[in-house]
C-alpha cells in the first residue's frame, strides 16, 4: 500500500544519537504546528510548549532525567505541557496530549529530523517548570527531543497484530 501518512507512521522510530548540527527554529515551529491539530476534547486545545535550544538550560534538564545523555546530546527539546486551566477531563485531555505529541513525532519524521518522547523526566516536572520559569497551572506531559539522526539503520519489532485484538465480531 502507497500511503504517505501510513509509511510515516511505519517508519518512524523513537531516535536517541544526534548530529551536532542545530536544528531550525522554523523546523520546531512546524512540529509544534503539527501538534496542535491534533483532536483534542471540545477542541479545547490545552497544550502548550516551551522550545529549548540553549545549551545551558538543556544541561540543567538533563540532570533530571536517568536519559542525561540523550538530553545533551539533542540540540532541540521540546517541553509540552497541558493547562489545567484550558482543561475540562483530565483523562481526555492527557489523551490528546498524546495524540499531540505523536503528531509531532511523526512531523519530526516528516522533516528528516530525529525525535525521542522522553517520559522518565516527569519524575522531576515540577523542577522542569521550575528552570523553565513558567506557571503552576502547567502540567508537563513529555519533552521530546530532537535533532539530526546519526546515520545507521534503525530497527523495531511489533508483535504480530492478532495477539492485539480482543475481538472481530
Amino acid at each position: 500500500m502507497q500511503n504517505p501518512v501510513l509509511e510515516a507512521i511505519y517508519r518512524r522510530r523513537s531516535i536517541r544519537e544526534y548530529t551536532r548540527e542545530d536544528v531550525a527554529p522554523e523546523a520546531l515551529q512546524e512540529i509544534v504546528q503539527a501538534g496542535i491539530w491534533a483532536p483534542s476534547g471540545l477542541n479545547n486545545q490545552p497544550w502548550r510548549f516551551a522550545l529549548i535550544r540553549d545549551e545551558q538550560i538543556r544541561d540543567k534538564l538533563a540532570q533530571l532525567t536517568k536519559y542525561k545523555k540523550i538530553v545533551q546530546a539533542a540540540p532541540a527539546l521540546i517541553a509540552v505541557f497541558v493547562d489545567r486551566d484550558a482543561m475540562y477531563d483530565e483523562v481526555k485531555d492527557h489523551q490528546a496530549a498524546g495524540a499531540c505529541i505523536q503528531n509531532m513525532l511523526l512531523a519530526a519524521e516528516a522533516l528528516g529530523l530525529g525525535a525521542v518522547w522522553l517520559g522518565q523526566i516527569l519524575l522531576n516536572k515540577e523542577e522542569v517548570r521550575r528552570i523553565l520559569d513558567l506557571d503552576e497551572r502547567l502540567d508537563l506531559m513529555a519533552v521530546i527531543a530532537v535533532g539530526h539522526p546519526t546515520p545507521g539503520e534503525r530497527r523495531s519489532q511489533r508483535k504480530p497484530l492478532d495477539s492485539f485484538i480482543l475481538k472481530s465480531i
